[in-house]
């Protein structure tokens, strides 16, 4: 039988599989526009249209979020890390960014871009810091009542 913690990591890491799954998706996908997207939003399809690069940050602030969940979720209770930056958490950003945008090399009509490297490592990085905003907030709150 699983612990609440232990269902709690399990749904994360579902969430985690799931987000760098769309990343790659979206990365790899034949036509960069996301004009064969028909299941989005058409405001989605033309902001993303829009605005090329930036588009490329928002799954990673979700991916950075996720991933500091993951990691205080998995570390022991004992030890807490005040840090809000985390080595492991920038290398699996890194990677993931590089492994979506490296797989571009192998599709005809895509080509990679630094930028979307750069985007979506500081995505990342704003996710990451979002979360520990959130904690400290909860932890003024809780505090004060």
């Amino acid at each position: 039988m699983k612990t609440k913690n232990g269902w709690k990591k399990s749904t994360i890491i579902i969430f985690l599989l799931g987000c760098i799954g769309s990343i790659f998706y979206y990365s790899w996908i034949h036509n960069p526009g996301l004009e064969t997207e028909t299941y989005l939003p058409l405001w989605i399809r033309k902001w993303s249209n829009e605005y090329y690069n930036l588009r490329t940050a928002v799954p990673f602030v979700v991916l950075g979020f996720l991933l500091e969940v993951w990691q205080r979720l998995s570390t022991v209770s004992g030890s807490v890390n005040r840090s809000p930056f985390r080595l492991k958490t920038l290398i699996i950003i890194t990677l993931v960014v590089c492994l979506a945008e490296g797989g571009q090399f192998f599709i005809a009509t895509r080509q990679p871009d630094f930028m979307d490297v750069f985007f979506g490592i500081s995505g990342g990085i704003l996710g990451c810091f979002v979360y520990h905003l959130i904690q400290k907030i909860n932890l003024l709150f809780s505090k004060n009542a």
